[in-house]
């Protein structure tokens, strides 16, 4: 897939590295859980092709156009069955320098109008950490809602990160599109 700005694609071996790179801080890993080696980051990303290659979708690869350069990933994944409901879960993770670029938005809007127009998907969710207010904030211009009485307490999660708030968007909602990160944009 390829937004204005960025490459949703799959995993290469120059991958790795920075993949391992941003999963060993602590910072992205702030509302994740402690941070991983790199052999357990590698091992994650031959899960994330694995799906990509079974199932037409999973967690992309996400690069910059411009630069060529890796960015973290941004996908569809299926609700663990240990959760309190089931679904499919966008989900996205983004390496420290590029925070604060839309990219996460830019990706996630290509990810819902995939899900539900190629996987003809009819709701799709977002799980975060209570704490983690930047990645609702990405549910929200998603246009994503939450209700309070879904929130719940992962007990697989360390206890600071164990309250857990879902949001929901259903198909045929309006998908914010946010102006000058898409084509197509504007009044």
């Amino acid at each position: 897939m390829r937004t204005e700005r960025l490459f949703l694609r799959d995993w290469r071996e120059s991958d790795l590295e920075p993949w391992g790179a941003m999963n060993a801080d602590p910072e992205v890993r702030r509302y994740l859980g402690r941070p991983m080696t790199a052999a357990q980051a590698g091992a994650w990303v031959l899960n994330f092709q694995d799906d990509l290659d079974r199932y037409g979708y999973g967690f992309w690869a996400l690069e910059v156009q411009a630069t060529g350069e890796f960015i973290g990933f941004t996908g569809l994944d299926r609700v663990d069955e240990e959760m309190p409901f089931t679904g499919i879960e966008l989900g996205w993770r983004l390496a420290r320098p590029a925070w604060g670029n839309g990219y996460a938005t830019e990706a996630g809007l290509a990810v819902l109008l995939y899900g539900f127009d190629d996987l003809k998907l009819f709701e799709i969710v977002a799980i975060t950490a209570a704490g983690n207010v930047r990645s609702q904030a990405v549910m929200r211009r998603l246009g994503m809602t939450r209700d309070p009485a879904e929130d719940f307490d992962d007990s697989d999660i360390d206890d600071h990160l164990r309250r857990q708030v879902i949001y929901r968007v259903r198909k045929g909602s309006e998908l914010r599109v946010p102006c000058g990160r898409m084509v197509g944009c504007g009044p």
